[in-house]
């Protein structure tokens, strides 16, 4: 059955935009509210809890590996919270996302603050302290609650032990004063290893770290999701049990790689004209993605758990701490 283009288009961004609730936003929508006071209505208010005395905010970190598709479930949640949508006195939003572009400064993060918070144009000769007071000063003005730092661990990525020093000074900056903010960060491992270095930071945030897939135990769930993504593409699922582990392997485990690759896999089928999913579907998908040989290809080779897809890599090398030499690896789940 032959799909005219248009209908395929409208079929890929329904299926693109569609977004599976896991455990991992439930944590973060039992977070997020825990973190703003209730109204006498009982209703939750965009007025962040305040913690020790009434002298700080709390926040969160999220951490999880490359493709787990941690940014999706947080701008989904952040858009589910009413409280955050609309400042009444300005007409915007009570939220600001700022996603950290390696290699980066914090004169550059600063900077790209600036720029959500309507200033265009910094001084080069404008110190740093400056443009972080700068920054809270438009926080104020604006009426910002939360604050939403993405790839958060590139702002260790190159710093001594003295600029990390700085970087927490900033953090807890924008958590203290007289209008603090709420701070999520998100981010790899890295995040949590240098968080964890400075005890004052990382007592500041609730963490939550989705655990990666796993044979057997997540088949069931990957399989449902198969079944009802083909179903709103108008497609039978013609596959066997164990292409559900090819992709969760291909996946690297990664929740937010399984729906890539799946989506894809459907766009295949449509433009074959197929009306059914099948193996050779998701194969092409990956292959295209990978860019891999028919010799490297998880879902045609029997023993697809003997390919080198780089798992190290996606899990996580340790990170050297500044001023102190890492050796070895995370070992792999």
């Amino acid at each position: 059955m032959t799909h005219p283009t248009t209908e395929i288009a409208q079929i890929m961004r329904k299926l693109r935009n569609r977004h599976v609730q896991t455990e991992r936003d439930q944590e973060l929508q039992a977070a997020l509210h825990s973190l703003f006071e209730v109204g006498e209505d009982g209703m939750m208010t965009a007025e962040p809890v305040r913690f020790t005395a009434g002298q700080e905010t709390n926040g969160i970190t999220l951490i999880e590996g490359a493709g787990g598709g941690k940014t999706t479930a947080i701008f989904k949640v952040l858009e589910d919270f009413a409280p955050l949508a609309e400042n009444p006195a300005t007409g915007a939003s009570r939220r600001v996302y700022v996603k950290v572009e390696a290699p980066a400064t914090l004169r550059s993060v600063g900077a790209t603050f600036l720029r959500q918070l309507g200033i265009d144009h910094v001084s080069d000769r404008t110190k740093v302290y400056d443009i972080w007071n700068m920054v809270r000063t438009r926080l104020q003005i604006m009426g910002i609650s939360l604050v939403w730092i993405d790839e958060a661990q590139d702002l260790f990525r190159s710093t001594t032990a003295a600029e990390t020093d700085t970087v927490f000074r900033m953090l807890k900056g924008l958590m203290q004063g007289e209008n603090p903010v709420v701070l999520i960060l998100s981010g790899t491992e890295r995040l949590g290893e240098m968080t964890g270095i400075d005890p004052q930071v990382d007592r500041r945030f609730l963490k939550i770290r989705p655990t990666d897939l796993a044979f057997g135990s997540d088949n069931e769930m990957v399989m449902m999701l198969v079944e009802s993504y083909a179903k709103l593409a108008g497609l039978r699922v013609n596959i066997e049990a164990d292409v559900i582990n090819r992709l969760i392997y291909g996946a690297r485990y990664r929740f937010g790689r399984v729906i890539v690759n799946l989506v894809e896999a459907i766009e295949v089928a449509l433009l074959e004209g197929s009306e059914a999913l099948t193996v050779d579907h998701f194969a092409s998908a990956w292959a295209r993605r990978e860019g891999c040989e028919i010799t490297h290809n998880v879902f045609w080779q029997e023993d697809f758990t003997s390919i080198d897809i780089g798992l190290d890599a996606w899990r996580q090398m340790p990170s050297e701490t500044p001023g102190k030499k890492t050796r070895g690896r995370k070992k792999a789940a």
